[in-house]
């Protein structure tokens, strides 16, 4: 589906670079990166890895509100970015852009050795520091056939990852799915991981990216920084 464009750039205001990459040359795929300018020869930065939203049928990274959150957040944690484009329905339904996010994160994954074919990854992604992000449709993207099993996963022990935060609206018609998957995760299997919940009063589904400069979009964008940092 058509929606604005936004051209990667060096964003004067962040002083964030970026760029598009293609991830998955059969399809041509795209993902686009995003680094601070001011990083240093082979300093390592944390790795967001960053799904968007759209009922898996509209937006992309490129689009300017996509653009200018993930910029913002780059810039806000020190970290580079890797906003993931995957193929929509109705043309690619489901699971097209579950298997579209995961060959992204593999392709993200090759540069651990620091011979991928992307340098900005080989020379400043910290492996140790990855965090899986997203929103509405995006924050699915990594989860186990979630079209099937939406709402608990039985393999949800299994999780990879030792840090969650899980970040909802008070007025969102899917906080209870949020506030499901926290209490499953907390006390319903063996994961011995960190979970942190926090609900955003008076705010309605993606406000974030609708609201961007509200005090409580901006109160939201300070603790997933906070998160990102505390693994360090």
């Amino acid at each position: 589906m058509g929606t604005d464009v936004t051209p990667a750039s060096l964003d004067a205001k962040t002083k964030v670079r970026s760029k598009d990459v293609v991830f998955s040359p059969d399809h041509n795929l795209v993902s686009r990166l995003y680094v601070p300018d001011g990083v240093k020869p082979n300093q390592k930065l944390p790795v967001i890895v960053y799904y968007h939203g759209g009922g898996f049928c509209i937006e992309t990274p490129f689009t300017l509100k996509y653009h200018e959150y993930v910029n913002t957040l780059s810039a806000q944690a020190n970290a580079i970015a890797v906003s993931v484009d995957y193929r929509l329905a109705p043309e690619h339904p489901l699971p097209v852009g579950y298997d579209d996010s995961w060959a992204a994160l593999q392709w993200i994954a090759s540069h651990a050795g620091g011979s991928g074919p992307e340098e900005w990854l080989n020379s400043h992604a910290d492996f140790g520091r990855v965090i899986l992000a997203g929103d509405s449709a995006g924050k699915t993207s990594g989860c186990d056939d979630p079209w099937i099993n939406p709402v608990f996963d039985p393999n949800l022990e299994k999780l990879g990852c030792g840090r969650v935060l899980v970040v909802v609206a008070e007025r969102d018609i899917l906080k209870e799915r949020g506030k499901e998957y926290y209490e499953a995760l907390k006390k319903k299997t063996g994961w011995g991981g960190e979970i942190v919940f926090w609900e955003v009063k008076d705010e309605d589904h993606v406000f974030h990216l609708q609201k961007s400069t509200c005090d409580n979009a901006l109160s939201m964008n300070t603790k997933i920084v906070e998160f990102i940092n505390g693994g360090k």
